[in-house]
């Protein structure tokens, strides 16, 4: 995996890429083969933002522009817990199956090829995973991503059913996630930071 660093079109964030595959595809003619490649790109801010795009092209560079332009289009956010994921999820994309599961702080990403690169670019520090059916890097990483899109945390589900978020979930769940109207605390730290300067 290749990873590059670098600001969208309005500068706003900085966005690292990740080149999960590079797989090159030949086609035979009558009059001979023709060779394209596949690139597998995978963008994220490391702060909740990610998403996953496959470019193919004639040559390499435009291949992995074209998948990182993709992945940029998709962008999703992912609903967080800590460093962490709020509860296990199973998702799936085409033949590929990935299980995601919450770690404690301290264990680290135990997941292994696309799956580790979507779960590293959203920002994600603890998280158990495996990955089941189709070995396809392509479906792997579309299926943690869906998996990462269906996370929701407690305060969004106690706002769906219209009842607060201490009557649904445990102390630990609410301690960890910053209340409404009270900034996060990476608001606090640029806080303390311009006020110390």
């Amino acid at each position: 995996m290749t990873a590059f660093s670098g600001r969208n079109q309005l500068g706003e964030q900085a966005l690292e890429e990740k080149l999960v595959s590079l797989n090159r595809v030949q086609k035979v003619h009558r009059g001979g083969r023709t060779l394209r490649w596949n690139a597998l790109v995978v963008v994220g801010d490391g702060a909740g933002s990610v998403g996953v795009g496959l470019g193919k092209s004639a040559e390499v560079p435009i291949a992995i522009r074209k998948g990182a332009e993709e992945a940029k289009k998709g962008l999703t956010k992912v609903s967080m817990l800590g460093s962490t994921i709020p509860h296990p999820v199973e998702s799936r994309y085409g033949a590929a199956r990935v299980l995601l599961k919450p770690a404690s702080p301290g264990t680290g990403v135990i997941a292994g090829g696309a799956v580790r690169a979507v779960v590293e670019a959203a920002g994600i520090k603890d998280v158990l995973s495996k990955s089941m059916g189709s070995s396809n890097p392509v479906n792997i990483a579309r299926a943690a991503l869906e998996g990462l899109k269906s996370l929701r945390t407690v305060r969004e589900v106690a706002a769906t059913r219209g009842r607060a978020p201490e009557d649904i979930a445990d102390r630990y769940h609410l301690d960890l996630l910053p209340s409404e109207g009270q900034p996060s605390e990476e608001e606090q730290e640029e806080e303390l930071a311009e006020e110390t300067e």
